[in-house]
């Protein structure tokens, strides 16, 4: 599922529909938040451990979400540079109040668990792409 995506217009739904429980987007902002703000004490400082702790508390905060709330597999393992841009992306959408529109705009609802509004793909017990299932 995750591999057939030719272009990033692609893979952002996808994005999306991966982080469809807002404990999930939380944690994330929350981890990317404090890594963008160890990034930058560890800049101004010139310390290396702070620009190191930047990177572990972005993804450990996000595998938090996926592993423990979304139960499923970050983006990152195969698509590590579009994850990544998506990550802040739906970092700076979240700070400027346009998360829930963006996530409404691709069939995903804003709300409570998402996830548990979209079916199942065959096979898989994962959820399917907002792709395959289009809201009104």
């Amino acid at each position: 599922m995750a591999g057939r995506f030719q272009t990033y217009a692609e893979f952002w739904p996808y994005y999306l529909a991966e982080h469809s429980r807002p404990a999930t987007r939380l944690l994330h902002v929350l981890g990317t938040g404090l890594a963008l703000v160890l990034l930058a004490a560890g800049m101004v400082t010139a310390e290396p451990l702070l620009v190191l702790l930047a990177v572990v508390s972005g993804y450990l905060f996000a595998w938090i979400g996926h592993f423990a709330v979304e139960r499923n597999r970050p983006a990152t393992f195969t698509h590590p540079w579009w994850s990544l841009v998506s990550d802040w992306r739906m970092f700076f959408l979240f700070l400027g109040g346009r998360l829930d529109a963006e996530l409404r705009r691709h069939g995903i609802p804003a709300g409570r668990t998402a996830a548990a509004e979209r079916p199942s793909s065959p096979g898989t017990g994962r959820h399917a792409s907002p792709g395959a299932e289009r809201r009104p």
